[in-house]
């Protein structure tokens, strides 16, 4: 008891010399010893790439998980899983979750209905669309987060460590100077470079140390660029895949491009020609096509019109410049390229929101929408 009470008393005395000390540095009445010029570049590399990592890593989890506080608490399991040193078990991603409400909305529904089995595809695709995203999240997690959290949570805390042991063998050091300065006997000068020496040798010794620390920071950076290509391709697999999904799920769509208009509101009705084009100008979406039906005029755009026995008038055709891609979904229509010309008119009886185009021998529909009329 008495030994750990001096040795209280002891470190006590210690820490407040060092406190006088540094304060009397801050006021400017007391020397500094300063570090090479090396050590204070590794120090100062080592202080940026500790803070830019702890800022990516976290924007990265608000990237990866942007609600922390969801219905599944993801982040106070995560916190316990971490704490128990378990692994965190694979959760429900949002999408998969959407995409199994669709599908049993369908069994109520009815899955031989339009709407319902419109939900079963819907949804199919929306849980592809959700596995895919935990495949990326787990990815990411593995490849990019935890080397990032290692080296902030391991390596930073090692090389923090050090680096205040550095500052506390400076400040033992500068005062064993300061006591040299003062000392007037001869006795008492020399137990003082005495103290200084040994002040001196722990000061390099652990110097050395922090060096060699703060120089395994390059090696840090070549960690974290492999973990940052690894993020990117993870990124890459991710969108691709949401793309094909996307566009196969078009596909599936557009095999029933009025399969919902029986349904709707008999004087108004909206349909959006799919699948888009890869081709379509980066930024732009193609129009949908928005018809109301007149009286006396028959309107079935994708019903059989024999488009081959129409014949262009003599007057009423225009020039057209085509304004995005689009595939024929039938043998009534013509595709049509973004920029390319075509001669255009329409015929008795056609919906109004469509046009006969015509390019060399090729004729067919093609929506008003997707066309800028020139004189």
């Amino acid at each position: 008891m008495d030994f750990n009470l001096k040795k209280l008393t002891s470190d006590a005395g210690v820490f407040f010399t060092r406190a006088v000390q540094f304060t009397e540095e801050r006021l400017g009445s007391a020397e500094k010893t300063e570090l090479d010029a090396h050590l204070e570049n590794l120090i100062a590399r080592a202080d940026c790439t500790k803070n830019w990592t702890e800022k990516i890593f976290r924007q990265t989890e608000v990237l990866l998980q942007p609600n922390p506080i969801d219905h599944t608490g993801a982040r106070i399991e995560e916190f316990f899983y971490e704490k128990l040193d378990k692994k965190i078990p694979s959760r429900t991603t949002n999408g998969e979750l959407l995409g199994q409400y669709m599908l049993d909305a369908a069994k109520d529904f009815g899955p031989g209905t339009p709407y319902g089995s419109t939900l079963i595809t819907v949804g199919e695709y929306q849980s592809r669309l959700g596995g895919a995203e935990r495949e990326f999240l787990q990815t990411s997690a593995i490849n990019f987060l935890t080397p990032l959290r290692n080296f902030l949570e391991g390596d930073w805390r090692t090389i923090s460590k050090e680096r205040r042991l550095l500052e506390n063998r400076r400040l033992d050091l500068d005062i064993c100077k300061a006591r040299v300065k003062k000392a007037k006997q001869a006795e008492a000068k020399a137990a003082a470079e005495q103290e200084l020496r040994v002040a001196q040798t722990e000061f390099d010794r652990q110097a050395e140390v922090t060096r060699l620390l703060l120089e395994g920071i390059s090696s840090t950076h070549v960690n974290h660029l492999r973990c940052l290509h690894e993020f990117v391709e993870a990124q890459a697999t991710y969108y691709a895949q949401c793309h094909q999904y996307m566009q196969d799920l078009q596909k599936e769509l557009s095999r029933y491009p009025n399969s919902f208009a029986s349904n709707a509101n008999p004087s108004t009705s909206a349909t959006c020609p799919s699948p888009v084009s890869s081709a379509t100008l980066p930024g732009v979406s193609p129009p949908c096509l928005a018809s109301t039906s007149t009286p006396g005029i028959a309107r079935d755009p994708s019903g059989p019109l024999k488009i081959l026995d129409v014949q262009q008038p003599s007057t009423g055709h225009r020039k057209a410049k085509v304004l995005y891609d689009y595939d024929a979904h039938d043998t009534s229509e013509l595709s049509l390229l973004a920029d390319e010309l075509i001669t255009v008119y329409t015929v008795p009886g056609m919906d109004p929101d469509w046009l006969v185009g015509e390019r060399g021998n090729q004729k067919g529909k093609v929506p008003v929408t997707y066309l800028e009329l020139l004189s």
